[in-house]
């Protein structure tokens, strides 16, 4: 059984019994170092615990034989108790209060273990603990062992209580057991397990396995072959398809798709699979714009076993770019005022910025769902400048994917004159 949570008294009242019946002709006492000496003024022997920490090894330990397999109860507290002993002799006598200091470490060298009887004894002679503090009943045995502390930690000590420094001994006492006041939960025995009480059934299956996503710069896919010789592009905008390479794809998964905005996640139904490539088609813009947000989202893939539970793979990132267009696309040189149309629209609390000449100019927050924002552009020099916008870290796709040769979009391309 643990101690309550009257254990560090437990455990300091049986100290200072070990002390008193070790040394004797003595006073011990249990007192913070600027009081120990009041009122008192023969030999004397003071206790003072110091500090008290988290026991590293029995934390989140369960008590052999107190929970069983299958319960579950909060675990104790384990403390390690620290105490500083400290001698005063008769009329104030150093050489004498060194003698006691010698005695009392001997008397704890002598004891390196508490015993059941002692910290029984101890506590049945106080009354704030008889019949109330179980720390005898704890199995783990209290260790008493002697703490090198620096003269700098010494003195520290010493130094807050304001009070003249004494030549003093450090003591660990460990492990402190306090038993949680929470109600400790043990299930019912189990009557059957499984079907016609035939245990556990292992079934050999792997799961699926995410290894590339990737977004060709142009869509569709001729077929499932040409997946991984397709060029493809860092992002992909609505109504991209879009491929995903890995390994034990089942027949009838399913692409499952979660942004941080949407509650619930999407799930995209494959137009092309086999066991290592499945390709989906992104939903259709005008139809998804206000629902699936441009930024990114966490891609698994979804299988139904055949006992009706869902298992799922991995998780990658596929990033999803707003589309744009700009008016004006031409403008003479000076400040101009800039209107960008997104597809998908902008939602509420999404982090937007305009990508113009080297530079990061920042939206203002977006307060409601919005398809267009509006930029002041200062005092723009003659050329052309591609535009683009950065939506909670996804940028536009500036590029012609229609051009047989690679160019920028004339939909984003700003020409000052």
């Amino acid at each position: 059984m643990n101690g309550s949570a009257l254990a560090i008294a437990a455990t300091t009242a049986t100290l200072r019994g070990v002390l008193d019946r070790g040394i004797g002709d003595v006073t011990v006492t249990v007192r913070p170092l600027d009081t120990a000496r009041e009122n008192t003024a023969g030999n004397q022997v003071n206790l003072f615990l110091y500090q008290a920490l988290p026991d590293a090894a029995w934390r989140n330990r369960d008590i052999p034989g107190r929970v069983l397999p299958g319960e579950t109860a909060q675990p104790p507290l384990p403390l390690t108790l620290y105490y500083l002993i400290t001698t005063y002799g008769d009329e104030d006598n150093d050489l004498r209060s060194h003698l006691l200091l010698g005695q009392a470490m001997s008397v704890l060298h002598d004891y390196p273990l508490l015993g059941m009887d002692e910290i029984k004894n101890a506590t049945d002679g106080e009354a704030d603990l008889k019949d109330k503090a179980n720390l005898h009943e704890q199995l783990e045995r209290i260790r008493i062992t002697l703490q090198p502390l620096t003269f700098e930690e010494i003195s520290k000590l010493w130094t807050t209580f304001q009070t003249h420094y004494r030549t003093s001994a450090a003591y660990q006492v460990s492990v402190v057991l306090i038993e949680s006041m929470q109600a400790m939960r043990a299930a019912l025995p189990v009557l059957r397990r499984g079907e016609e009480d035939r245990g556990p059934q292992v079934e050999a299956r792997l799961l699926p396995e995410i290894g590339e996503i990737r977004i060709p710069i142009v869509s569709p896919f001729e077929s499932l072959d040409s997946v991984r010789l397709a060029k493809t592009l860092p992002s992909a905008v609505l109504d991209d398809e879009v491929a995903i390479l890995g390994h034990n794809f089942p027949d009838g998964a399913r692409v499952r798709l979660k942004h941080l905005l949407v509650e619930e996640p999407f799930e995209r139904i494959p137009t092309q699979m086999n066991d290592e490539t499945i390709v989906f088609r992104l939903p259709d813009a005008a139809a998804a714009s206000a629902t699936w947000p441009a930024g990114f989202y966490t891609t698994s893939i979804k299988a139904t076993r055949p006992d009706g539970h869902d298992e799922f793979s991995n998780e990658l990132v596929l990033s999803l770019a707003p589309a744009i267009t700009i008016a004006p696309t031409a403008a003479p040189a000076g400040d101009i005022a800039l209107t960008v149309t997104t597809t998908p629209s902008i939602g509420k609390g999404q982090r937007v910025s305009l990508l113009f000449n080297n530079e990061q100019i920042q939206h203002d927050a977006i307060a409601a769902p919005t398809n267009t924002l509006s930029f002041d552009l200062k005092a723009v020099a003659k050329g052309d400048y591609v535009v683009r916008i950065r939506v909670d870290g996804v940028d536009s796709i500036a590029l012609d994917r229609t051009s047989v040769t690679p160019k920028f979009s004339d939909g984003v391309t700003l020409k000052v004159t």
